[in-house]
């Protein structure tokens, strides 16, 4: 398989290198060149995918691999397997600052400077140096195509795009908020709740939207809060309350996908978000742009397939305890995994009663419960699979110690020192700011081994999936084809034709299944998948249902801040 990295230069210029030959070309020849290649199935190696793939795309291009060397160096600074000294070299410095690239970005080739200007070659060679002398390469070069398949991933789907019916979308903003109002104005439903806002709260010049404002509003009306949020404001008995709660809830939709973000992020009938694969700390994917990763349920009746074709939802049941199954090798745990419901599996397996209970004490496990009834069913569930729960608390009692923890294929975690709400060269030295701190990071700690683990076994499902939908459209471009136009976590969405549906369906599950028996080889665990295939996405299974996992408030969504 020929490996093939591709430099900018200046002059609007490419370098082209293969072995040991070089050449450089013109980069409006680029297409041309990488389709004439790509025959031969060769791996594209290059700063950053979301730079140079997107033109190719345009132009009509689509690859079947690539490494991206800016994931691929990040991750290998921190992988606890890898030797980052072997990273050092020309231009290393560059590689560990370069971030990904943004829609606002200028248009590639367009800018003269250093950073423009990275050899991907020399860069390349450290990187295969450094996999090649880790203990644990196997894992780490799986890691490493993974995410950038990932990323290859991500760039199809903005290009293609979520079908999206502006109609549909301005006709739900009407109904729910009123006619469009001039730019800077609030919409006339907005307005009318913020005058019965005023009314209740005998406060006629609030403004709703200022946190101290409506601080002291309410607490002139004589309600002990200390903050705004929604479910604090849901325990306080008010007939302001329920306008209130109701203005921050349509207000919110206006500001985050009203018609300015219509204007902005549809086009052509599609939604183009920006994604960031690996934007967060674990792996897990973040949004550069357009909420890629959050559809509110308001809008998602704008999501509607092109006729002729569907969309097919596919979403793992109870990714995160499955991963912990097959990662800690437990094979209790795994054989209550079989089949579609986890949790019913403990239950079948004596090791609770109830399923509610097998629930509490997992989630509990993997998030750090210590009291009330998760706490109480940890302690019986650690018996019965010590294996599983034995994982999840010796990344925890690492965290609380300081030290880092890894994923399965070898992904690291941010260091305690990297992580302070501070100076990372000044932590706090009050004993109890310490503690409170380091327990913290231990539930950080806890769940970042499954969640990474979790988001590798995703990486694995969707570069998979991504051949298998190629191969089935057998002819066309991208989007002439099944091709996905959605990824959160443990949920995709591919836009295809209807006839292929049931197909499609089936691909996804083979995808899971191959993606289990890559991480689990010595233990296949079930990845069962609640499969859906509609017109309008607001039909198909909502995310959020009773076994969702929480989400962590740790390096990922924030940094731990020590509070209990």
């Amino acid at each position: 398989m020929p490996r093939i990295s591709l430099s900018r230069l200046p002059g609007e210029r490419v370098l082209v290198v293969e072995g040991d030959a070089a050449h450089e070309i013109a980069a409006a020849e680029l297409p041309t060149y990488v389709a004439g290649r790509e025959a031969e199935a060769p791996r594209w190696v290059w700063d950053d995918t979301a730079r140079w793939y997107p033109p190719l795309l345009a132009a009509g291009v689509r690859i079947e691999r690539c490494h991206d060397l800016r994931l691929g160096h990040h991750l290998l600074r921190r992988a606890p397997a890898a030797d980052a000294s072997l990273l050092a070299g020309e231009q290393s410095a560059h590689w560990d600052v370069l971030g990904p690239s943004t829609p606002s970005d200028p248009a590639l080739f367009s800018i003269d400077d250093t950073a423009e200007h990275l050899r991907a070659d020399l860069e390349d060679a450290r990187q295969l140096a450094t996999v090649a002398a880790s203990p644990e390469s196997g894992r780490l070069g799986l890691l490493l195509a993974a995410e950038s398949s990932g990323a290859l991933v991500a760039a199809e789907m903005t290009h293609a795009g979520v079908p999206w019916r502006v109609d549909v979308h301005e006709r739900l903003l009407t109904d729910l908020l009123g006619p469009r109002p001039p730019r800077g104005a609030r919409p006339q439903l907005l307005e009318e709740l913020v005058a019965e806002v005023r009314r209740s709260f005998a406060a006629p010049g609030l403004n709703p939207d200022s946190r101290p404002e409506l601080l002291a509003a309410l607490r002139r009306a004589g309600l002990e809060v200390t903050d705004t949020r929604a479910h604090s404001l849901r325990r306080l008995d008010h007939p302001g309350i329920e306008p209130l709660l109701r203005y921050k809830r349509l207000a919110h939709l206006f500001s985050t996908n009203g018609w300015a973000w219509i204007d902005q992020w549809v086009s052509g009938g599609r939604f183009r978000p920006s994604y960031q694969p690996a934007g967060s700390s674990t792996g897990r994917w973040s949004s550069n742009g357009g909420g890629a990763l959050s559809f509110p349920v308001q809008v998602r009746p704008a999501a509607v397939a092109d006729e002729g074709w569907v969309f097919v939802v596919a979403d793992v049941a109870q990714l995160e305890p499955r991963v912990l199954a097959g990662m800690s090798g437990d094979r209790a745990l795994a054989r209550s995994a079989r089949g579609t419901d986890l949790y019913q599996g403990m239950v079948a397996d004596g090791a609770v009663a109830t399923r509610q209970e097998a629930k509490l004490g997992l989630l509990g496990a993997m998030y750090g419960a210590t009291s009330g009834e998760s706490g109480r069913m940890v302690a019986g569930l650690t018996r019965r699979y010590p294996a599983a729960f034995g994982l999840v608390e010796e990344a925890a009692r690492a965290g609380e110690r300081g030290l880092g923890v890894r994923t399965l294929l070898g992904r690291g975690s941010p260091r305690l020192g990297e992580v302070w709400d501070r100076d990372p060269d000044d932590p706090p030295t009050d004993p109890d700011s310490q503690a409170r701190f380091r327990r913290a990071y231990g539930r950080f700690t806890r769940n970042f081994v499954v969640q990474g683990t979790g988001a590798e076994w995703a990486l694995c499902w969707i570069a998979d999936l991504r051949n298998r939908l190629w191969r089935l459209g057998r002819t066309g471009p991208l989007d002439a084809r099944p091709h996905m136009v959605f990824f959160l976590h443990d949920e995709v969405v591919v836009h295809a034709p209807a006839a292929l549906a049931d197909e499609v369906a089936e691909q996804a599950t083979t995808a899971a299944a191959t993606a289990s028996s890559l991480l689990f080889r010595s233990l296949p665990i079930d990845f069962p998948l609640n499969v859906s295939v509609v017109r309008s996405y607001a039909d198909a299974g909502k995310p959020g249902g009773p076994d969702a996992e929480p989400s962590l408030n740790a390096p990922d969504e924030g940094r731990p801040d020590g509070q209990e």
